[in-house]
């Protein structure tokens, strides 16, 4: 541990040591393959180094033993001695492959949040808008966010003069901003299916790309109508209400679809929709104590879907994650926004208390599916039952159901990246 402290004679008894094992694996592994003459050779200087070590020879006469093992070495040892650069370096990183493989599999396993089931507990991607091309950042700003949040910046640029028009489809609380699917890579490497959507400058469409995961509703609320829902609920941007109130706007495709006026004007080339995409959370999973300890109500909870026959279908085999809220016996229901666990208010974690008081960005429980009003739900043995702390807008359990106990991961531990309020230990 202290090696710099060690006398010149130790350190070149223990390098002595090293050469000695390197010796024996050429002897082990070549000797059927060498001459006896070298072989010979080899065992000489092997074991008249061992013989000085025993005697424990000054520094200067092991330093001459070694220099001729290596001669010996040099040429006798194949493909084990000498060894290339290219060599170590391969074997290096496929040992610290294995090495973090193992951890991965069987420790400690990073997790990225992709949506914003879980916020403001935890974001996914989240945009940050920009109201006036001052308000953007230069390019050095650029790379320090990118650094920090991971941010990817979205551009909009006019392709001719006008007002900017949003088409929309659906009707009430079903208005949507309608987009197609789009071939696209993450990180300029990775294939992956995006979403586009196009905006219209007068008749004049203007397209943009985010990933599939990504609420570009949420964008456009804070980059149009950043006044429009005071909560900044995730993916809770009204837009049936702003159209309810533009009772002349204009409507294509036999009023199927519809277009949203912004009262925003903007000249050719003059920019239309400015905002960053932040990275999700990116957090650390501990996968060792739910081996030994059961998960307990209220803490994180790192799940595989692919015997969730709701998600499975559609989604395939992923890692979720929500708030444990119901164990084997329990039984659970919502009344007026608050979760009860058997008969009283759910405890265990502060989202709880915030969902139910709809405190600051918690929206609280929203009745849906298996927890629908005037339904209670009797969590069966061997599964368990988890919700989004976003209720609102949090694809969970009231959906699709229970977790089989065979498919529980572990529990969040750190939140490692971006730089936000968020990093640090996980809540």
């Amino acid at each position: 541990m202290f090696s710099f402290l060690a006398s010149p004679e130790k350190k070149m008894r223990e390098n002595a040591g090293n050469w000695l094992e390197l010796a024996d694996k050429v002897f082990h592994y070549r000797r059927d393959v060498l001459s006896a003459a070298l072989v010979g050779e080899l065992c000489a200087q092997r074991d008249s180094l061992r013989a000085q070590l025993r005697e424990r020879a000054a520094a200067e006469k092991l330093k001459l033993g070694i220099e001729r093992l290596e001669d010996v070495l040099q040429r006798t040892g194949g493909a084990i001695y000498p060894k290339s650069a290219l060599v170590e370096n391969v074997e290096f990183f496929l040992v610290a492959a294995i090495v973090i493989l193992g951890i991965r599999t069987y420790f400690l396993q990073p997790f990225k949040i992709p949506t914003n089931s879980m916020w403001p507990t935890y974001n996914g991607m989240t945009p940050q808008a920009f109201q006036t091309p001052a308000d953007e950042p230069g390019l050095v700003m650029k790379a320090v966010r990118f650094v920090a949040f991971g941010a990817q910046p979205k551009r909009m640029d006019a392709p001719a003069a006008g007002e900017v028009l949003i088409p929309v489809s659906g009707y009430g609380p079903r208005v949507t901003i309608p987009y197609r699917e789009v071939p696209g890579r993450n990180w300029l490497v990775f294939p992956a299916t995006m979403k586009e959507y196009a905006l219209y400058v007068g008749d004049r469409p203007v397209t943009i790309t985010v990933p599939q995961d990504f609420d570009f509703e949420w964008a456009v609320r804070d980059c149009f109508f950043p006044n429009q829902t005071p909560s900044r609920e995730p993916g809770g941007v009204d837009l049936g209400k702003v159209l309810a109130r533009q009772p002349d706007a204009p409507a294509a495709d036999g009023g199927r679809v519809r277009f949203l006026r912004t009262g925003k004007r903007v000249e050719k080339g003059a920019r239309v929709m400015a905002f960053d995409i932040l990275t999700g959370d990116q957090l650390f999973v501990e996968r060792v104590s739910y081996h030994f300890i059961p998960p307990s109500v209220g803490s994180g909870f790192v799940f595989r879907t692919g015997n969730i026959d709701g998600i499975a279908r559609v989604y395939g085999d992923q890692y979720y994650i929500k708030r444990l809220v119901g164990v084997p016996g329990d039984k659970l229901e919502i009344r007026d926004y608050a979760l009860y666990r058997n008969g009283a208010p759910i405890t265990g974690a502060s989202a709880f208390e915030k969902n139910a008081k709809q405190d600051g960005n918690y929206v609280g429980y929203r009745h849906e599916g298996h927890l629908a009003a005037g339904k209670s739900l009797a969590i069966k043995p061997r599964e368990y039952f988890a919700l989004g702390d976003n209720s609102a807008n949090s694809l969970d359990g009231r959906y699709w159901g229970t977790v089989p106990a065979r498919d529980v991961v572990g529990r969040p531990i750190l939140v490692y990246f971006p730089f936000t309020r968020h990093w640090g230990p996980a809540r």
